[in-house]
């Protein structure tokens, strides 16, 4: 059977047992923050599990895509170097919520398993956890297995769970003994290769809480697991997963493409790492992660960085591993049609990696090996080495780790960590320094992050209000429950903070007593106002609720918009783009969203048109309610906010059936027209592979357009400015060039703009670019001119030198010139200080300018003297320096200092020959 027909025979065979054959879902679990990575089938059901959730059917199967590189469920080390580990893998699962349980489970797998697939019976072995009793009775009455052949083991084989916390319980693992003679049942659970885990039936009855104690869930499931790669190996009669054609092409390619054969241990190993990493990178990127250097990106990068290495082992010295990525998609794109979508995004990103990584790692590897050469017999490879490579030259610390195993050696961990412990506090020193930017938000209030943080942690049990803002912005309602300055209402029209939309403000009113609204924010079982008084003493007392209507107009402008301007960055940046984070304010709307390089301005302004004609066409946007989450995913095109959580059912918001469909709980506006008009106003990084724009609409485009005009006035000054100085430049150089100049024609100084704000935005734009190229230009052009004036006065002065060194004071043969001397900038002192030094023929040199009402100093000394009595230039202009407020110092023949003291400059410069005298002595 090929891997496409096992996959499909699983699939088939529980279809026919009532269960509901269910889609992958992502590799990225954009709804769990506990998960860095999808790594079971059962992660997409969690909320099921818990009982905070349910679907439309009881029984389930799919084939779920997988990865395990962190956490509890780690694979990466074994990953090439044996054969049946992965970092990315298929499971074949099905599951039962509350419906079948250990009977079923067990009996439908042993059938499958020897029935449908032919399995040797005598080569089968069943474990159980320790205190599962019922379980192995079951494999004993619903099989015909062999007795002997059931194990008990404990915790750490037979008890699964999820993670650090969640859904977990007993289980009871199939293995396969493929050892020529049967022999190997004390192989089981030895990490032995004959003898390998192939499916996991879990009994989910617990739930591990944050405190580590497990608690009863409300019903009991099954989740089973099954190793698709594992699976394919033994029913096509491979010693290796890596020989089964789910493997082979990708194997193939990488053999191609590194003109080697898939033979002997270096090699193999090598493609078996590879093979494995970019089956990870296709299926993770193609789902939305990108490289970086945080969290999931990190792992990524980790990876991909792992597999460059292993390509030096193959002498590759090019980026080739995204050309992999053809071969992974043309043999799971069938199965998985999501990467054939994506399948030239992944090779850009991958390729792009490849290359910024490159240049270091083949520097990183020369300095590896210069340690193993300094370190000699040692077993130790150092720790500081290590970390010289990480934050130098990008090597992550397994991948260290992995090329010192190779070589017999240990990575001082333990001085590792100090040093990177080290750099986490100067990085979060660094991070309390604020950011920038036109839309920065400003520090935040104490008092106001305290109010939001214990409203978000206050909990009304008894409380059930009800949210009417999608409807009306003013009710006639009353507070049911308060603590101190934070209420909760039994019906309200404010909107709490969610989904990157912020709270509203507004009023209550209680008879004649108004209370001023500061937030919103989610409680833990209900919405909480943030007043700015007091209030528990109104409880059960009649209010009325009035939502500031203007605000709340505003950031519904601005949420309808980020809804637009997602699609048309898919449409322009492409599929790749998801939201990972966004702000909903009443002034501005913030989007992030992965993406590997900046934004052009050609794309920015393709993404401005877009949005603007969607605002055009005045699009009816509307909302379906309580539609079941199955449901609402099958809707074509739909898009799930990041890190948002679904319940059972969902709110969806259509901005054109074609256009724009998302799961939302927050306001908009009616029709599209409402929005006005959008505008990106700034594109920048934010982190390693996540870009962020920032964009107004509305009211926020007239406070747009008033600080760009400020900008192009500043920029107009600026250049009016330059043009004067420029004048002034070019008279000066007249009269020694005695060239004669046209005066240079004024940049207009006011903007004739239109009505339409579209088009003002447009000729402001256009303005405000001309005019920074013409300041950047004339910036240019007088610095230039400078440097020529610079010649000419140098020269003008250099006449003089010849009187100075004749008028030199002489110390013992040694000549001492000490002088004031006319210089506009250092450049030109130094190039007089360079004249007089070589016209000394034995001597000492000081000489002193005003410039920009500060004394400026040049000290040169002849070879001779700095050879034959050790005097030199920076310790002389330093003493003097002192004389005038100042220091400096330099190099032996030639050194520079400066004073705040113009008044004591010409004492200084008397004093020079009594400094001069003083280190002849010495």
């Amino acid at each position: 059977m090929t891997s496409g027909q096992i996959r499909q025979s699983f699939l088939d065979f529980f279809a026919e047992r009532g269960h509901r054959i269910v889609p992958s879902s992502s590799v990225i679990p954009h709804d769990d923050p506990t998960l860095l990575f999808t790594n079971a089938g059962m992660n997409q059901f969690k909320d099921v599990f818990l009982g905070t959730g349910k679907r439309e059917y009881l029984r389930a199967a799919d084939t779920q895509k997988c990865i395990r590189v962190s956490g509890k469920h780690n694979d990466l080390e074994e990953v090439g170097w044996d054969t049946y580990h992965h970092t990315f893998f298929e499971m074949l699962g099905n599951w039962s919520f509350g419906d079948y349980y250990k009977k079923e489970a067990i009996e439908w797998a042993w059938e499958l398993l020897t029935k449908v697939w032919g399995f040797e019976k005598g080569r089968l072995y069943a474990t159980v956890f320790e205190t599962d009793d019922e379980a192995q009775q079951l494999w004993k009455r619903v099989t015909d297995i062999n007795p002997s052949h059931i194990f008990r083991f404990g915790k750490k084989d037979n008890f699964w769970e999820m993670g650090e916390t969640g859904p977990c319980g007993p289980c009871s693992e199939i293995h396969i003994d493929r050892t020529p003679d049967f022999s190997g049942g004390e192989l089981v659970n030895t990490g032995d290769p004959r003898v390998i885990e192939i499916w996991n039936l879990v009994f989910i009855q617990n739930n591990r809480k944050n405190n580590g104690e497990l608690e009863m869930l409300p019903a009991k499931h099954v989740d089973t697991g099954m190793g698709f790669e594992r699976v394919c190996a033994v029913l096509q009669g491979m010693s290796s997963n890596y020989d089964t054609d789910v493997f082979t092409p990708v194997i193939s390619a990488i053999a191609d493409a590194t003109g080697r054969p898939y033979e002997g241990e270096i090699n193999q190993v090598a493609m078996r790492v590879i093979a494995d990493h970019i089956r990870m990178l296709t299926f993770s990127i193609s789902d939305g992660a990108i490289p970086g250097n945080e969290g999931r990106g990190y792992v990524l990068r980790r990876i991909l960085r792992r597999a460059a290495r292993f390509g030096r082992t193959l002498e590759m010295h090019e980026p080739f591993i995204y050309k992999i990525t053809r071969a992974v998609v043309g043999s799971m794109g069938e199965a998985f049609p999501e990467i054939v979508a994506k399948q030239s995004h992944v090779e850009k990103v991958i390729r792009l990696e490849e290359e910024s990584f490159n240049a270091a790692l083949d520097r990183g590897l020369e300095i590896f090996e210069s340690v193993i050469e300094r370190i000699g017999h040692s077993t130790v490879f150092p720790g500081e080495d290590a970390f010289k490579l990480y934050d130098t030259y990008g090597f992550p610390l397994d991948l260290t780790q992995l090329m010192a195993e190779e070589r017999g050696l240990k990575v001082d961990i333990g001085e590792f960590t100090e040093l990177m412990e080290v750099q986490k506090n100067r990085s979060r020193q660094a991070s309390t320094i604020g950011t920038g930017g036109w839309l920065a938000a400003g520090d935040v209030d104490e008092e106001a992050s305290k109010g939001k943080e214990s409203a978000r942690q206050l909990e009304f049990p008894d409380a059930l209000p009800q949210f009417i803002g999608h409807e009306s912005l003013e009710a006639e309602t009353e507070i049911i429950a308060a603590r101190g300055n934070l209420a909760v209402l039994e019906a309200s029209p404010f909107y709490a903070e969610a989904g990157g939309q912020i709270g509203d403000t507004g009023t209550l009113v209680i008879n004649d007593h108004v209370f001023h609204v500061l937030d919103t924010q989610r409680g833990r079982t209900s919405n909480v106002l943030i007043l700015d008084q007091p209030v528990e003493q109104f409880v059960h007392r009649a209010a009325r609720a009035s939502v500031d209507r203007k605000r709340r107009v505003d950031i519904q402008r601005n949420h309808s918009a980020t809804h637009i301007v997602h699609e048309a960055l898919r449409r322009v940046l492409g599929a790749h783009v998801h939201q990972q984070g966004s702000l909903v304010a009443p002034d501005r709307l913030r989007f992030d969203f992965p993406h590997f390089g900046k934004i052009t301005p050609e794309d920015i302004r393709a993404i401005d048109e877009m949005v603007n004609e969607k605002i055009a066409d005045n699009i009816r946007v509307y909302t379906e309610v309580d539609l079941s989450i199955e449901k609402a995913r099958k809707i074509p095109n739909v898009k799930m906010f990041f890190g948002d959580k679904y319940g059972d059912t969902v709110r969806v918001v259509f901005i054109d059936e074609k256009f724009s469909i998302e799961f939302c709980g927050g306001t908009h506006v009616r029709e599209t027209r409402d929005i006005g008009l959008f505008k990106i106003v700034s594109e920048s990084s934010i982190a390693s592979g996540v870009r962020r724009i920032e964009a107004v609409t509305g009211e926020g485009i007239q406070r747009y357009i008033d600080d760009q005009l400020r900008r192009v006035q500043h920029v107009t000054d600026q250049l009016a400015g330059l043009i004067e100085e420029k004048e002034m430049l070019q008279r000066e150089l007249n009269k020694y060039s005695g060239r004669t100049s046209t005066p240079a024609q004024p940049t207009p100084r006011t903007l004739i703009l239109p009505q339409n704000p579209s088009e003002s935005i447009r000729i402001i734009e256009d303005q405000l670019a001309e005019r920074e190229n013409a300041l950047e230009f004339e910036t240019k052009q007088n610095l230039d001119m400078k440097r020529e004036l610079s010649k000419y006065k140098v020269k003008e002065a250099g006449s003089g030198i010849e009187a100075l060194v004749a008028n030199a004071s002489t110390l013992d043969g040694i000549k001492v010139v000490s002088s004031k001397v006319d210089a506009s900038t250092m450049d030109e002192l130094k190039s007089l200080g360079d004249m007089l030094r070589s016209r000394l023929s034995s001597g000492v040199g000081l000489l002193a300018s005003i410039i920009d009402d500060k004394v400026a100093l040049v000290c040169v000394v002849t070879d001779d003297l700095i050879a034959n009595h050790n005097l030199k230039a920076g310790s002389i202009v330093g003493e003097v320096a002192k004389q005038v407020g100042g220091g400096g110092g330099g190099r032996p023949h030639l050194a520079t200092a400066g004073g705040k003291d113009v008044t004591k400059l010409n004492d200084a410069l008397h004093r020079t020959v009594e400094i001069v005298q003083s280190m002849l002595t010495k």
